[in-house]
């Protein structure tokens, strides 16, 4: 049992993929708090408990789990969810990140609330959250920061301004935690995830069933495994899964460089750029396994 005997958040976790990294958690020997509101895709309140099925799940299976209600987008509510690991279960060994939202509109279509309540819970949810249980890994001497992120953010995605901007800003969030955190025992990495959910059901029916390869619960191994003592070697990466496999993504780097003795004006960087730097540009957008939308995998 990689994680016996660890304690585990998981925000989100009520469906999903969350759901299946919270199963997968308890399966391997986590006790897990189950974070969700139980809202719609777009953040609306629907009257379920998603979390508190989730728990009954893992408590009949044989595992340890309790429900938290409260909103990751609200610093003192966060705060609660991880007390709520605390009394329950003694302590915080493991946080994983997963809350999300969405809210898909062109840039142009976009209201200022569908951006700052996307950026709410994935960005300063995954803040606010952290920020509470980063002490009391610290004092512990051992952490574990899984930050869902998504190809959207890595790569980009049509119509998803506050999406994308959420997702690549926990990218960000990663590389400084990781540093910052390393000499406390505690690693943090992000996974960008693929699997068909509630999100993508409407490009499904019953004579176009998702692939295998889709299942959510694929994308759980590799938050095991990050959780988990055995990876205390792995910081700051950011991993994906695409078909069977899970990939790792280069960090940002430069790639080109046009270099001239005193720097560039304007003209002269008109004339030799194509030759320097354009033949280097990259291409923006999601890779999709062929046949798929771009909305299939986020």
């Amino acid at each position: 049992m990689l994680l016996d005997g660890r304690v585990a958040v998981v925000t989100g976790a009520g469906r999903g993929i969350g759901r299946e990294f919270a199963l997968a958690l308890a399966a391997h020997g986590a006790s897990v708090v189950v974070n969700d509101i139980g809202v719609g895709l777009s953040g609306d309140a629907t009257g379920e408990d998603p979390a508190t099925a989730v728990c009954a799940e893992i408590e009949a299976a044989g595992g340890h789990a309790v429900p938290a209600h409260d909103s990751v987008s609200d610093f003192e509510a966060a705060g609660r969810i991880i007390e709520t690991a605390v009394d329950a279960f003694g302590k915080i060994d493991i946080l994983v990140n997963n809350a999300g939202i969405v809210r898909d509109r062109t840039l142009v279509k976009m209201t200022e609330d569908d951006f700052d309540a996307v950026i709410a819970t994935h960005l300063k949810g995954a803040f606010n959250c952290a920020r509470h249980a980063v002490p009391l890994m610290k004092e512990a001497g051992y952490g574990r920061i899984i930050n869902i992120t998504s190809s959207a953010g890595l790569r980009g995605n049509f119509g998803q301004t506050n999406y994308g901007a959420a997702k690549a800003g926990l990218m960000g969030m990663t590389f400084v935690w990781a540093l910052e955190l390393a000499r406390a025992g505690i690693t943090v990495n992000a996974l960008a995830p693929a699997g068909a959910t509630r999100m993508t059901a409407s490009l499904y029916d019953a004579d176009n069933a998702p692939p295998p390869t889709l299942d959510p619960a694929l994308n759980a191994p590799m938050v095991v495994y990050l959780a988990s003592e055995r990876a205390g070697h792995v910081n700051g990466q950011l991993f994906g899964r695409t078909d069977w496999s899970f990939t790792l993504f280069q960090h940002p780097k430069q790639i080109a460089w046009m270099d001239r003795e005193g720097g560039w004006d304007p003209e002269a960087l008109a004339e030799k750029f194509d030759t320097m730097l354009g033949q280097h540009l990259q291409q923006v957008g999601m890779v999709m396994p062929a046949g798929l939308s771009q909305d299939a995998k986020r």
